[in-house]
């Protein structure tokens, strides 16, 4: 059985997030979407809400699952037993620092190999900060994130301007 990781912060979850997980799962039996859980990181979402918000998004797909990691990637796959990382690259400077990634992975566990999904072009701009930034200033949500996800995020940002009223 092929089994992947598509590893990530998903902080939150989006639309290009999603494409990758839909056409990387047509190549794999079995796809494992990775949370990083990073302590020294200050995600907007918690682990919990973000779990919550992929498998809203994924639950037509029927082989992925969703699991949380924090350590060495190499050490999460050797655990749950995968030998592929999906990664997603949208310009020429996310490939430097994939290829990196890649490499550094490889060397670690020289069974482990990188396949890198070029993002669709309506993606190509796309990322979790920008989504991030967007929400927390009101815009629309609508081409980045789905309905679910949109609404955690609105519900998310006017909680923290409410905190930042008192």
């Amino acid at each position: 059985m092929r089994l992947a990781v598509y590893p990530g912060s998903f902080d939150p979850i989006t639309l290009g997030h999603i494409d990758i997980i839909k056409r990387a799962s047509k190549i794999a039996d079995k796809i494992i979407v990775a949370v990083l859980s990073n302590s020294r990181k200050s995600p907007l979402f918690s682990v919990d809400e973000r779990i919550d918000m992929i498998k809203n998004s994924i639950k037509d797909i029927e082989n992925i699952s969703v699991d949380v990691f924090d350590g060495l990637l190499v050490d999460f796959m050797k655990k749950v037993g995968a030998e592929i990382i999906v990664r997603g690259l949208r310009a020429v400077s996310d490939y430097e620092y994939e290829i990196q990634l890649a490499q550094t992975n490889r060397e670690l566990n020289n069974n482990i190999d990188t396949i890198f999904f070029t993002t669709n072009v309506k993606y190509s701009y796309l990322s979790s900060s920008i989504v991030k930034e967007v929400a927390m200033h009101g815009g629309s949500l609508d081409k980045f994130v789905n309905l679910y996800v949109k609404n955690m995020l609105i519900k998310k940002c006017n909680s923290l301007k409410g905190l930042k009223e008192l």
